[in-house]
């Protein structure tokens, strides 16, 4: 039997599929990485995977015309949409899964970057995201910008700088603006690659974010774990009412 494949489209080497890559393995993925910038991700198009993640990155999901690749992550992104494709987004890739199903993506009031908890909707609360509310873990922010609901969507989570922080977009799709699937253990590697981002920031600083990860970033190794793969079996329980798995 061949392995069902997840192409994961990174932008940034640091920023990675963490604790969801655990659970892919558990689960028998073949996990491939695409580097975009670097690699022909129109080939997603041709030969699409069983599963596609979109990880986050500095740039914005408005950034096409510097970013030319952007454009081809939206492409692949509606198609599979249309087809109803399985598909994660994560910060930037939530920012993108939002503009293919057509919402706006813009500046928020200040940068989100640190750790605080979420809200969860009452959807939210009956869905895997039941794992990550503020009864169960604090949650990694790291964005400037924020998005609209898309029409058609479900929103899960929020906070208060950001109205849209999980969404779900029917059976086969959900976003996440914040950052589910950090491992503590890779956050030096952010406190490097994002040095100036930091610095650019009011009331924050590398000591803080190094110390609240050290308090709250094991628990949200466990707690991320735990929602993804519930969002996993609830993929291949779909599959097998619909009779496709």
């Amino acid at each position: 039997m061949n392995m069902p494949v997840v192409a994961v489209i990174r932008h940034v080497f640091f920023e990675d599929l963490g604790t969801f890559e655990d659970v892919l393995l558990a689960k028998g993925y073949d996990v491939q990485y695409w580097g975009a910038g670097t690699e022909d991700l129109s080939s997603l198009l041709v030969m699409p995977p069983d599963l596609l993640v979109v990880l986050g990155g500095p740039i914005g999901a408005n950034d096409e015309n510097g970013y030319p690749f952007l454009s081809t992550e939206l492409r692949i992104l509606e198609t599979r949409f249309s087809n109803n494709q399985k598909t994660v987004g994560i910060c930037l890739g939530a920012q993108l899964m939002a503009r293919a199903l057509g919402a706006q993506v813009y500046q928020t009031r200040a940068p989100e970057i640190g750790w605080s908890p979420l809200d969860l909707s009452g959807f939210g609360r009956a869905s895997c995201c039941r794992h990550l509310g503020a009864d169960k873990t604090c949650m990694l922010h790291w964005h400037a910008d924020v998005f609209d609901l898309p029409d058609g969507c479900v929103a899960l989570a929020s906070t208060e700088n950001c109205p849209v922080q999980a969404f779900s977009y029917g059976d086969c799709a959900i976003a996440f603006q914040c950052h589910p699937e950090v491992k503590a253990e890779n956050m030096e590697s952010w406190f490097i690659g994002h040095a100036h981002e930091i610095q650019s920031v009011v009331g924050i600083s590398v000591a803080e974010l190094r110390a609240d990860t050290s308090r709250h970033g094991l628990t949200l190794e466990r707690q991320g774990r735990a929602c993804f793969s519930q969002w996993l079996e609830g993929q291949k329980e779909d599959a097998v009412r619909k009779g496709t798995g």
